[in-house]
């Protein structure tokens, strides 16, 4: 099988007052996951939100990795100029002896404001962060002494430690084009989630500037994560998702305001038919098994490099069975066919 899950959020319902569930069913999520056969689980980072949305992934991702075998375990991303580089080249470095090396390092930019701001990083220098996060962290893994002086970051002459069994490979989040260029350059792939013509456009800037730094365009992993919604039909997939897909997506525009909200989340506020029409046009597919597996060996078929795919089908609002129900379509009428 070829195809990854996720992204997992560890985030409370509505109403919910208890910590501890969602890590809980996190960890069951990830021991069924590798169960049904998916290669790969993803994990995803916001922070101070009234839900509890996964701040940790690092450390998540250990606990994951200490229940699975074989499964690869990636960060769906940590938003990396949150992170002080050499913490996070620790981190990682840590899960990934715990996992026998199956960490997959995503990083990403990050956008909301508050997290910035409460962590102390400068919002307007995310770009170069993540620039010299890039050349920082291959460094840092090496064993070897090194200094880095930077716009963003200066540390004097140290070797990090513990040195992981390989090179961690780091895949890079986001769809602007100067950030897709920027992974083409430094990173060892992308994991992008765009409608499917800017996703292919996206494949085109990669191998353009992978060409431009004589990289081998085999050694680079392009990934693709979008919703994906099995169903009777197209129209029954999407009505029956539909107040989850609304409550993560509403849960996004919430985040500045949960920041300074007191007790346990509160409902989103009525679907309205702006918002409908909004999750109709994002990047999700929707439809029986042979509908998706057609339309994403399309993408694939398109696409200017070889093309991987995760389903960013985990709804934190799913009851559990329900939300094992989809995995089980996803792992046994989807999967086989990519």
């Amino acid at each position: 099988m070829s195809l990854g899950f996720g992204l997992l959020s560890a985030q409370r319902r509505a109403g919910e007052s208890n910590w501890s569930r969602a890590y809980a069913e996190t960890l069951r999520l990830t021991k069924d996951a590798e169960r049904l056969g998916f290669s790969s689980i993803w994990t995803t980072e916001h922070h101070f939100v009234d839900d509890g949305y996964m701040p940790s992934l690092l450390a998540v991702s250990a606990a994951m990795a200490a229940v699975t075998e074989t499964i690869e375990i990636g960060t769906g991303v940590v938003l990396a100029p949150l992170h002080h580089p050499l913490r996070l080249a620790e981190d990682a470095a840590t899960v990934e002896l715990i996992s026998g090396g199956r960490l997959t390092l995503g990083l990403g930019l990050g956008w909301v404001e508050i997290e910035f701001e409460g962590l102390g990083a400068e919002m307007a220098k995310r770009g170069a962060a993540m620039d010299e996060m890039l050349r920082i962290l291959p460094q840092a893994w090496s064993g070897e002494p090194f200094r880095h002086s930077g716009d963003v970051y200066d540390f004097p002459e140290l070797a990090v430690r513990p040195t992981p069994q390989r090179k961690i490979p780091i895949i890079v989040g986001g769809g602007a084009e100067v950030a897709v260029r920027r992974a083409a350059r430094l990173a060892d792939g992308i994991f992008a989630n765009a409608p499917v013509e800017k996703f292919l456009k996206m494949t085109e800037w990669v191998l353009d500037e992978l060409d431009k730094a004589d990289r081998d365009p085999e050694d680079f992993r392009v990934m693709h994560y979008s919703v994906i919604l099995p169903g009777d039909s197209q129209e029954e997939a999407f009505e029956r998702y539909l107040p989850h897909q609304w409550h993560m997506m509403w849960k996004y525009s919430d985040m500045e305001a949960s920041a300074t909200r007191s007790g346990p989340p509160p409902e989103p506020p009525p679907i309205t038919d702006q918002a409908r029409n909004a999750i109709r046009a994002r990047s999700t597919i929707a439809g029986t098994a042979d509908q998706i597996v057609e339309e994403l060996l399309e993408v694939r078929q398109k696409a200017a490099l070889e093309v991987e795919f995760a389903a960013r089908s985990y709804f934190h609002t799913l009851p559990y069975e329900e939300q094992l129900e989809l995995m089980e379509e996803l792992a046994t009428d989807v999967a086989p066919h990519l």
